[in-house]
């Protein structure tokens, strides 16, 4: 294995760049893409984020780029802002002593603004793929010069429905080029991109030597959805927690959660993608600088975000994803400090649950929640705490506060009932958090005589031979008048076996929208938004079972990818949706 750069044969000037940078040597992902992208080769490399796949596919381009040609050389695709921010500062330390100039682009940037530093001309773009497809068409991006393609997070752009924007981009730069395309994981549709658009590309695989970082304790709680506030509270009050982390689902939930914990006295904020990038910046820095301990965010912190030393993350919502749960928990644990991994699991979400510990091939262990009593202990430590502190600090005055309590001590007040009362009002924020009782969770028992019974004590039964699910599951959807037609209806849900979600008709792909009947959807609402948006005719969608919170359907394994790609930005009566396979 190559231990040292200067055996790459890369220019004075970027292994200059390599040293100041800190870098002693290469990193596997590194060692196996460098030579062959030196040498002209196109390269698809499967590896984790955080294996140093920038410098992988950037060294070698920045090394054969014409710093004298005119035009832009190089493209660098990746999925989110912060991802293309990041990989730009890294692309420009790498080249600066070439003369390469870099440029970002991306939203929340004025177009007026890129344009004109386009005017000035850049060698190296490095962008979003829909503020990239906009800037096309606005007449201020040409690609005709371009020699080096870069897809960075391909399974991410995938996730986030950019594919067809990629596609679309591809085709726009000359096919006379070297093409690098970097991923965690290479799903079907990101393999045939690769093989549609690659001239005989390496294939390069760096297997994950651990899945998590030893050092990050990993526990889990169950709750009901409607305590996970309740939960989170009292762990944020129990915890010894120096910067937080906490992930949900949607940008809605993220901006949700962190007003709750304002209102609660906790010093929290969110970071989501409606923040123009000014805003998202002036959070992440005030994040880093300590002066926000609690930062809530999106997976699209999760990767591409710069983030250390943070003591614990906490999955307010689980993610659908296993790979997104090492990706958030990563953020603790780092340069050799131990960290705190922290999820709520709702009582559903138990066997999605087991499914994570065999990915990760470790136990999340499951703990009890601090009771009242421990929180409102901790709360007399940390007063009493401050307290200590605050006296034994030397050359501390505080003669104007002893002057005060001589005044009410004369004034006729006692001295313990003076003290008593500053503490009430030195301690007010602590009254604005409820330390609220909780519904108990009911544990799965089974007996001989019936089904297992689940969290919500509802019936499920396991074999598969319920005929339907009481949503529609045995009818079809008419594209004619564009109706969801036959089927049993809704109200016989109850006097029903519920569906095992874990058997899937032959050559169908199970899916799952995080919305259901609590949010009113019906099963004409799912056939007729996938059949409309994704373009796929009504007869290859099969079951749909609809449950209080989230919805499964089944739909052809051949139109699985199309689906995932347009319906990534859907709605379902109102309500943006988050779509994943199960199956």
């Amino acid at each position: 294995m190559t231990e040292n750069f200067n055996d790459f044969g890369l220019r004075e000037e970027i292994l200059q760049a390599i040293n100041e940078s800190g870098y002693t040597e290469p990193t596997a992902i590194q060692v196996s893409a460098i030579p062959l992208l030196l040498q002209g080769r196109d390269v698809v490399g499967q590896a984790q984020t955080g294996t140093g796949k920038t410098a992988a596919f950037g060294l070698p381009m920045l090394n054969n780029l014409d710093v004298d040609a005119p035009g832009i050389q190089a493209l660098i695709l990746t999925p989110t802002r912060e991802l293309a921010a990041q990989v730009c500062n890294a692309i420009f330390e790498y080249g600066k002593h070439r003369g390469i100039r870099v440029m970002p682009i991306y939203g929340g940037i004025s177009y007026t603004r890129q344009e004109k530093r386009l005017e000035r001309g850049a060698q190296v773009v490095v962008g979003t793929p829909g503020r990239t497809i906009d800037m096309m068409n606005r007449g201020a991006l040409d690609f005709s010069t371009v020699k080096y393609l870069v897809l960075d997070e391909a399974d991410e752009m995938l996730k986030m429905g950019f594919i067809d924007d990629v596609e679309t981009i591809f085709k726009s730069v000359p096919a006379e080029r070297q093409t690098a395309m970097f991923s965690a994981t290479l799903p079907d549709a990101i393999r045939r991109l690769a093989d549609r658009y690659m001239h005989d590309p390496v294939a390069i695989t760096i297997e994950r030597k651990q899945i998590t970082v030893s050092l990050i304790e990993q526990r889990h709680y169950i709750v009901h959805e409607e305590s996970k506030l309740a939960a989170l509270s009292r762990l944020l009050e129990t915890e010894d927690l120096k910067s937080a982390l906490i992930f949900t689902r949607t940008r809605a939930g993220s901006a949700e959660l962190a007003e709750s914990l304002l209102e609660r006295g906790f010093v929290a904020d969110a970071l989501h993608g409606e923040l123009n990038q000014a805003a998202r910046e002036a959070v992440l820095r005030r994040f880093r600088n300590g002066q926000l301990p609690i930062l809530v965010a999106t997976d699209v912190v999760a990767r591409g975000v710069d983030i250390d030393d943070v003591s614990h993350v906490f999955n307010y919502d689980m993610p659908y994803d296993s790979e997104d749960y090492v990706h958030r928990i990563g953020r603790t644990g780092r340069a050799g400090r131990t960290g705190i991994a922290i999820m709520l699991v709702t009582p559903r979400e138990r066997r999605r649950l087991q499914m994570l510990e065999n990915f990760i091939k470790r136990p999340i262990v499951r703990t009890e929640l601090p009771k009242l009593e421990a929180v409102r202990a901790r709360r007399d430590q940390r007063f009493t705490e401050g307290v200590d502190a605050l006296l034994a600090s030397e050359g501390e005055e505080l003669l104007q506060e002893v002057a005060l309590v001589n005044q009410l001590i004369e004034a006729g007040y006692d001295v313990n009932q003076v003290a008593a009362a500053a503490m009430r009002l030195a301690r007010a924020d602590e009254y604005r958090r409820p330390v609220e009782h909780m519904r108990p969770i009911r544990e799965e028992s089974r007996d001989s005589s019936g089904p297992r019974r689940d969290y919500n004590d509802r019936p499920r039964y396991e074999n598969g031979n319920g005929n339907g699910n009481g949503n529609g599951s045995n009818g079809k959807f008419n594209s004619k008048n564009g109706k969801y037609e036959g089927g049993r209806s809704e109200g016989d849900a109850s006097r029903r076996p519920r569906r095992d979600n874990s058997v899937v008709e032959s050559g169908m792909v199970r899916l799952m929208i995080d919305v259901g009947k609590n949010q009113g959807i019906r099963p004409g609402d799912v056939v007729g938004a996938i059949a409309t948006e994704a373009g796929i005719p009504g007869k290859s969608i099969g079951a749909i079972d609809i449950r209080n919170d989230a919805t499964y359907f089944d739909v052809k394994a051949d139109q699985v990818d199309r689906v995932l790609s347009q319906m990534k930005r859907g709605k379902l009566r109102g309500h943006a949706i988050n779509l994943t396979r199960v199956s």
